[in-house]
């Protein structure tokens, strides 16, 4: 006798990022079983990244269809909309204080900020047990004749899936199946470093920051500063560089202190509380490239491989869609699976056609906005784009 589980196909996901945790959530609220398979040995969200805007329009929708909207609302940051730009010398150029009646109207939309951790644990303490299995590295996906892929992981173990989907980041290991293009370097090298504690421990500069962040933006450079709800603020020291600097530069950067006397040296004729951002930094500098996939991209289509998240559109973090088109990828393939429980390949093709369109608009406005934020006189075009903008809405 052939039971329901039996004959359930199976749904793999690789990768338990916020696109993945979202995608298994919704499938399992619409009663479809999947797994993920995460590289990690346990959740790591705590450790990478830092705040999230989640918006409105993408990634709100899909916490309220995962059934975690208010939740979100308990946990987000509604009142750390403060936004600085300055440029080396400390000239401000846009100091955005929300007001209170804004802030009010915020509670209803917007874009709350929460960090990558706390959404994760959001995600994660609705999804059954045993979704996940951690440990599970994807060294390489291979398409079998009867429309299911195997998947070979360097554990060892070797699993079959009737649907895969790729949710493992810039460098997935799914996409190698749907197409030989592969991620581009943006131009654009950032090292991410931590003041913690910045209230308690240096007050001169987390007053400067504010509720927000800061943009400092000049000679094709920039210090960036963002606060955290764990009360750190980090910070994305950031040029334009060759791909090989990280290599040729001659820093080493598991040797923190050194390293960060070698960047202060990058920004020397900064202005000091600047330059402060680096100096009061502790713990691990994180030196990483800002990679990008062609505006546009596309694959040929698998009834039985799609992709979602950076795996299908990594871009640039200057829209700041990131996040938000992984959970909106997330719930509109999810609901394309819905509807066609019988057809995988008809969800895939429903999902894709509405992916490329949202997903090419939003590359091509993080491509704008990445050569604005490192171009000549950077904060004053920043400024007067943002300007531009706030009229625009306030016409509305």
């Amino acid at each position: 006798m052939t039971t329901r589980a039996q004959e359930q196909k199976r749904i793999a996901i690789i990768g338990a990022g916020p696109g993945g945790l979202t995608l298994a959530l919704l499938l399992q609220r619409y009663g479809i079983p999947t797994v993920i398979y995460e590289r990690e040995q346990q959740d790591q969200s705590h450790t990478r990244g830092g705040t999230l805007d989640i918006h409105e329009e993408s990634g709100q929708k899909a916490l309220k269809e995962a059934g975690l909207y208010e939740e979100f609302q308990a946990l987000a940051r509604y009142e750390e909309e403060d936004f600085r730009i300055v440029d080396k010398t400390g000239k401000i150029y846009i100091d955005e204080e929300p007001q209170p009646e804004q802030l009010e109207a915020a509670q209803t939309g917007g874009r709350p900020e929460i960090d990558r951790g706390v959404l994760c644990d959001l995600l994660l303490q609705a999804i059954n047990p045993g979704t996940i299995k951690y440990g599970y590295k994807l060294e390489k996906a291979v398409s079998l004749e009867n429309g299911m892929t195997e998947l070979h992981f360097d554990n060892g173990a070797v699993e079959t899936a009737h649907l895969l989907i790729g949710a493992d980041g810039a460098f997935s290991r799914v996409r190698p199946l749907l197409t030989d293009i592969d991620v581009e370097y943006s131009g654009l090298t950032m090292l991410e470093l931590n003041i913690l504690d910045a209230a308690e421990k240096h007050p001169e500069l987390a007053a400067f920051n504010k509720r927000g962040k800061m943009f400092a933006l000049d000679d094709n450079k920039g210090i960036l500063g963002q606060l955290n709800g764990d009360g750190r603020i980090k910070v994305y020291a950031s040029f334009k560089a060759e791909r090989s600097w990280l290599e040729t530069s001659g820093i080493s950067f598991d040797q923190p202190q050194e390293a960060k006397e070698q960047l202060l040296e990058i920004f020397q004729d900064w202005d000091e509380q600047l330059k402060d951002y680096i100096r009061f930094a502790e713990d691990a500098i994180l030196p990483r490239r800002i990679y990008m996939l062609p505006i546009g991209f596309k694959w040929d289509r698998n009834p039985g491989v799609t992709l979602i998240g950076d795996a299908a559109h990594v871009m640039s973090p200057f829209a700041g869609e990131g996040v938000n088109m992984a959970m909106f990828d997330a719930l509109k393939l999810a609901l394309a699976l819905a509807r066609n429980t019988d057809d995988f390949g008809k969800a895939i093709g429903e999902y894709e056609e509405v992916m490329y369109q949202f997903s090419a608009e939003k590359a091509r406005e993080s491509d704008d906005s990445l050569q604005l934020t490192f171009g000549d006189d950077a904060a004053a075009k920043l400024a007067e784009m943002m300007n531009t903008i706030y009229e625009q809405f306030a016409q509305q």
